[in-house]
């Protein structure tokens, strides 16, 4: 009869270490590339918006390019393409930083052009009646109705990418999934090592979307 042994995880003062280096590995890489790939992505997003001349069609190629090729060929390409080509070395989580970074912006990009493109007629046609520039106008009419029509999608693209970030394990950075196959490769508890992964997977990513909504919520308060 099978038997469960999930104390041959929790009993290594290692595994644990590993387990807990594999969660703010995770953690830290995904919010910081989320944070670059919003930035990105506000740029790229506006730039399709106001149509501005050639750069609103690279910006076009470039989001469909990143949203039609599978992040761990962003990941491989980033890691071991680009530094032949260039000639860069640099650590493997900058590598994994860089890529997830650019995957965020080509999702997140859309989303926000999306949102952008659903303000109200209306609404542009009484900001240009009281004289507002464009620069204003998007700043403080568009862009605050967009995150906050946008922000389910917005949250749970960032869930959705922090939940895919164990294919990072692939080029060697010790992420959560990497700290679990190692874990594996030393137990033979597949079953009980993967279960453990996924439950910490689920509570991260539970985290992860009340963070979110505490500062939505208390964005929208300032706000109010």
């Amino acid at each position: 009869m099978f038997e469960l042994r999930f104390f041959e995880i929790y009993r290594s003062e290692e595994y644990i270490y590993l387990l807990l280096e594999g969660i703010l590995t995770s953690s830290a890489l995904t919010i910081a590339a989320g944070l670059i790939g919003f930035i990105f992505a506000f740029c790229l997003a506006a730039m399709r918006y106001w149509k501005v001349p050639l750069c609103g069609l690279l910006a076009a190629c470039y989001i469909d390019f990143i949203r039609n090729t599978p992040l761990i060929v962003q990941l491989f390409f980033f890691t071991f393409g680009l530094p032949a080509l260039i000639g860069y070395i640099w650590p493997f989580w900058a590598h994994a930083l860089l890529a997830l970074s650019v995957n965020f912006s080509g999702y997140f990009a859309e989303i926000l052009r999306s949102g952008y493109a659903s303000t109200e007629k209306g609404q542009l046609e009484a900001a240009a009646a009281l004289n507002l520039n464009r620069l204003t106008t998007f700043l403080k009419i568009i862009l605050p109705q967009t995150i906050i029509k946008m922000f389910p999608s917005l949250s749970s693209q960032f869930i959705f990418i922090f939940l895919t970030t164990g294919v990072i394990s692939e080029i060697g950075v010790t992420d959560l999934t990497h700290a679990g196959i190692f874990i594996d490769s030393r137990t033979f508890r597949s079953f009980e090592v993967f279960i453990t992964l996924s439950i910490i997977y689920v509570m991260l990513a539970i985290t992860f979307k009340a963070i979110l909504e505490i500062i939505f919520k208390s964005s929208l308060g300032k706000r109010n």
